[in-house]
C-alpha cells in the first residue's frame, strides 16, 4: 500500500528518491507517550515493501506537552541506508520492513 502523498515529503539517498511522512495526529497511545513517534519511507517510482521506523522520542503533538526534537532529513537519510543493509527491498512487495531505533525511549507510564 503506498503511502499518501499529502503530507509526506521527498528524499533522495544515494540517487535513489524515496517518499517519507510521519502521522499528523498522534494515535491514542501516542497522545499519550506510550509508544514512542514512528515514520514510514517507501520507494518513488516502484512503491514496495514500507520501511516502518520506530524512533526513540515522543509525537510532537502528544497530549502532555512532552518535547521531542523534530525528525531531519539527515536522520531519515540514515534510517534508509541502515534498513537498506539490513535487508529492506524496497522495491519488491511484502510486509512492512520495521526498523527499531527506540532505544533510550521513556513511556509516560
Amino acid at each position: 500500500m503506498a503511502l499518501v502523498k499529502k503530507g509526506s515529503r521527498l528524499i533522495t539517498v544515494d540517487g535513489t528518491t524515496y517518499r517519507w511522512r510521519l502521522r499528523g495526529r498522534p494515535t491514542y497511545d501516542q497522545g499519550l507517550v506510550w509508544p514512542p513517534l514512528t515514520y514510514a519511507v517507501e520507494h518513488v517510482g516502484t512503491p514496495g515493501t514500507t520501511q516502518v521506523v520506530t524512533t526513540n522520542q515522543p509525537h510532537p503533538s502528544n497530549w502532555f506537552g512532552i518535547q521531542g526534537s523534530p525528525i531531519l532529513p539527515g536522520q531519515v537519510a540514515d534510517s534508509i541506508r541502515t534498513a537498506l543493509h539490513d535487508g529492506w527491498t524496497p522495491e519488491s512487495p511484502g510486509s512492512p520492513f520495521h526498523l527499531d531505533q527506540s532505544a533510550g525511549f521513556v513511556s509516560s507510564h
